[in-house]
């Protein structure tokens, strides 16, 4: 899932505030929760950045769902058995399970979902979720009905799924929000519209009662949820919050009970004043410079790729543009997160940096650049409207200018645009991103820079030896050695440089001390249903 960080919402910047948002006649069942950029869409199908699945994972689950640390837990199926060659899945269905309409949750609503996952025609970023199950693949690449999935209804309560070979990775996938079910009934009614207030209905704890574009998400409790009366709160408000300073000041206004990050600025203060509310998380993720390979000069330069990776200063961005804790990035997949996965750290990160400041300036030269050489045209560098964005930014553009002579255009926009941007690969040069991983599973990770995974690759960038080198490590049945495989396929990755890592991400926000049931995790998954207030 990719981070985007933040601009402030139309309402918000009209200085209307919390005050032109409708609350719940008792404020204390209703969480106000900071959302960020404001979402493209809720579909469960279609959300592809944080903010979206923040919104969709409260109103829709799947089979599986993500328990109050982020982990995989049973959802609206009861029971789960995989045969011992681990390629076919069966699931029953909560005799309990029903839509937000009071309609049941059938084995025929999952087998919609998924098939309508695949189908290349709802543009799904994360349609590659269903490569792994038979016709998968073919599905996705529009060589196959949808109707060929390996999902079947063995009878009303009774799911089977069948995958091409045995996939470890596969039950996190299935807790991930693009595996959601929705009702088939009630997306045939209202097809694309199905999700909006008045039209929705949904599958998990609260459903859609009224949507303020760039303002927010009013959702209210569903009573027929199978655990409704384990969830505490009666409505949840997502104010989307696009500016991390506005969203703080209105934390410390009483406007909001959890906000979506905070400014690193204010990590002392809060640390002085109001210990109890600050909850960093180190996550499962990493910040990162995707270059436009779709064009020159970065398609067919590697040295030139290099030269700028050597010349970001990780340590400096961590140390003293980012700090409070922040872990330098030389991988992709961030490394002592997953059990028994090798790291493949470069030998360069080994180096000083003014060690790799000589070797960039070297091979910048060698590239064709700098004195003597050619002088590179203006970079353009994208990114999200974010004061903690813009430090990141604004420092490394200071680095490329005063190491290799490299002027760098900062443009900053909202949000949605910038996804969409890197998506289409229109972002000019460079792009900055951050990815959650999506299961603790390094997979999650490689899986983005394959040639053929579509939106999510930002970069455009294809080495058809790493694509089989993921196919070769999901093949097999040892663990020890597909880790070691996927290893390999990331010092691929790496060498390569499609990207610039930069840092792994410590989500750092404040939640007041009356929200209960908020366990910082990896994941950064914080689903209402678990959350309440203190009495």
């Amino acid at each position: 899932m990719r981070v985007l960080f933040r601009s402030l919402a139309l309402a918000l910047a009209l200085g209307l505030g919390a005050a032109s948002v409708p609350m719940a006649a008792d404020a204390q069942t209703t969480l106000r929760r900071g959302l960020g950029s404001s979402p493209g869409t809720v579909d469960p199908h279609k959300a592809d950045v944080t903010q979206e699945g923040w919104v969709a994972i409260d109103m829709f689950e799947g089979l599986l769902s993500h328990d109050d640390r982020g982990q995989p837990r049973l959802a609206l199926a009861e029971s789960m058995d995989i045969s011992p060659d681990g390629k076919v899945y069966t699931f029953k269905l909560r005799e309990d399970a029903k839509f937000s309409d009071g309609t049941p949750v059938t084995a025929d609503d999952v087998v919609f979902s998924f098939r309508r996952l695949a189908d290349p025609k709802t543009l799904s970023p994360y349609a590659y979720f269903t490569w792994p199950i038979v016709n998968g693949v073919d599905i996705v690449a529009g060589k196959a009905d949808p109707k060929t999935l390996g999902v079947d209804a063995v009878d009303s309560r009774t799911v089977r799924i069948t995958l091409t070979g045995p996939t470890g990775y596969f039950p996190g996938q299935l807790s991930h929000t693009a595996m959601s079910v929705v009702s088939k009934a009630n997306v045939e009614k209202h097809g694309d519209a199905f999700i909006q207030a008045g039209n929705m209905v949904g599958s998990g704890p609260f459903t859609l009662a009224e949507a303020v574009p760039q303002a927010y998400y009013r959702l209210v409790k569903n009573p027929h949820y199978y655990d409704a009366d384990q969830v505490k709160l009666d409505a949840v408000m997502h104010m989307v919050t696009e500016s991390a300073d506005t969203e703080f000041r209105m934390f410390r206004a009483g406007e909001l009970d959890a906000t979506s990050t905070m400014p690193v600025t204010q990590i002392p203060w809060t640390l002085e004043n109001i210990p109890d509310a600050y909850k960093p998380a180190d996550m499962f993720a990493t910040f990162q410079l995707w270059l436009n390979m779709t064009q020159e000069p970065w398609k067919s330069n590697p040295k030139l790729r290099k030269a700028l990776a050597l010349a970001v200063d990780r340590e400096t961005l961590a140390e003293k543009v980012i700090f409070a804790g922040t872990r330098s990035a030389f991988t992709f997949v961030p490394p002592d997160s997953v059990p028994g996965y090798p790291s493949p750290v470069p030998d360069w990160a080994k180096l000083t940096q003014t060690e790799r400041d000589a070797e960039a300036k070297k091979l910048f030269a060698e590239a064709g650049y700098g004195p003597g050489g050619k002088t590179l045209p203006l970079l353009k560098l994208s990114y999200t409207t974010n004061e903690n964005n813009r430090r990141i930014v604004v420092a490394i553009a200071a680095m490329l200018k005063q190491k290799l002579g490299i002027d760098v255009e900062l443009n900053n926009q909202e949000g949605r645009v910038v996804a969409d941007m890197a998506e289409n690969k229109s972002y000019g040069d460079m792009v900055l991103f951050g990815w959650i991983g999506d299961y603790l599973d390094p997979v999650t990770f490689l899986k983005i820079v394959r040639s053929d995974v579509g939106k999510q690759n930002y970069a455009g960038y294809s080495n058809p030896a790493l694509d089989r080198k993921i196919d070769e490590a999901n093949a097999a049945t040892d663990p020890e050695k597909r880790m070691a495989l996927l290893a390999e396929a990331e010092r691929m990755l790496l060498d390569d440089l499609p990207m610039i890592t930069t840092h792994h991400n410590t989500r750092r926000r404040v939640v007041s001390p009356k929200v209960t049931g908020w366990i910082p995790n990896a994941r950064d998954v914080y689903p209402s249903r678990y959350l309440g207030f203190a009495k």
